[in-house]
């Protein structure tokens, strides 16, 4: 019987993120990011998510803000385990600048339509060099729904979780510009990896990800 994964995605991202991830042998779910209530909690927007798992016990891979959210998920119930790619396990771990503009709401001034477009300096950010892949971020970003983006911001600077998740495999890039390795505790490091690395390193984020499994 084969392995279920269950795949959250990067913020406002989609499962086009993972198109070059080799999962063949295991029964793939991607979770798929749902409209958030007005002032709703991370705790209760992850409950909602649970729905989409039909699992017991089930194994989630989270990036970036999936990563985030699969550790809230994995609060509410029982999981085999869970893999994070450049993301963040506690609060501790995302940078203390962020935290920092949640405590003072200046991410609310930063304008949710300037964050839809790609440009050379959001191009350097996620450590992205060939023309295909500068593509592929750009019609990401542009597909992303600006209420979703405003409220999963608000999440992670103010995000309060400060236990790490059992049975938990935290896989990092050492070029991560948005979630630097430095703030992080990673089990595994993938060297020149930035936060697109599920694209441009794809091979080596297989390789670990499979010999994890």
């Amino acid at each position: 019987m084969m392995k279920k994964l269950y795949i959250f995605s990067g913020l406002g991202a989609d499962k086009r993120v993972f198109k070059y991830l080799d999962f063949s042998g295991f029964d793939v779910t991607f979770i798929k990011w749902i409209a958030p209530v007005d002032k709703e909690t991370i705790e209760d927007y992850a409950k909602r998510l649970t729905k989409q798992i039909k699992t017991e016990k089930p194994i989630l891979i989270g990036l970036s803000f999936g990563g985030i959210m699969a550790t809230e998920v994995a609060k509410q119930i029982q999981t085999e385990k869970i893999i994070l790619i450049a993301s963040a396990k506690t609060k501790n771990e995302v940078p203390f600048y962020y935290r920092f503009m949640g405590a003072l709401q200046l991410h609310k001034l930063v304008p949710t339509q300037l964050m839809k477009h790609a440009n050379f300096f959001s191009f350097w950010l996620f450590g992205i060099k060939k023309q295909e892949d500068k593509k592929l971020l750009t019609e990401i970003l542009e597909d992303t729904d600006p209420r979703f983006l405003k409220w999963a911001i608000d999440a992670i600077v103010n995000w309060k979780n400060i236990k790490a998740p059992q049975n938990c495999f935290h896989i990092h890039g050492s070029s991560d510009k948005i979630l630097p390795l430095r703030f992080v505790k990673a089990n595994s490091i993938v060297e020149g990896g930035g936060h697109f690395m599920t694209i441009n390193k794809h091979e080596e984020l297989s390789l670990t990800i499979r010999q994890y499994l």
